[in-house]
């Protein structure tokens, strides 16, 4: 059984940063991971996703340049980095895990889903 847990959300002020973490749990951290967005009264969006074993990243637009997707699998945990935000960035954030390893931007792909954290961004 596989557990996620996020970490490190709050209340930043635009222009500021925040780390978010992702503590796996369970037999196995080889899957991919993704992080994901929502906002009240909106879908939940896709923001990066990481693989397993190379550590090759994909980012929405609206992040790109911005936030840092990566992963330490001696630690199972994931991190996202995110800088220079935008009140546009508020959501609560989950992680996510991918075992069929498809990398998709579709939240329905992944197995495994995390608490979610709060981010809030003011202006």
């Amino acid at each position: 059984q596989v557990q996620l847990v996020e970490s490190g959300g709050g209340l930043v002020q635009a222009g500021g940063s925040l780390r978010l973490s992702c503590a796996a749990s369970g037999p196995t951290f080889r899957y991919g991971m993704g992080w994901f967005r929502q906002a009240p009264g909106k879908e939940r969006n896709f923001v990066a996703h990481i693989t397993w074993g190379d550590g090759d990243a994909d980012y929405s637009d609206s992040v790109k340049g911005r936030f840092t997707i990566s992963r330490d699998n001696a630690k199972k945990t994931g991190y996202l980095q995110m800088n220079s935000l935008k009140p546009e960035d508020t959501a609560f954030y989950y992680c996510a895990g991918d075992t069929r390893g498809r990398g998709s931007r579709l939240p329905a792909a992944y197995d495994y889903w995390g608490q979610g954290t709060q981010v809030t961004v003011s202006s």
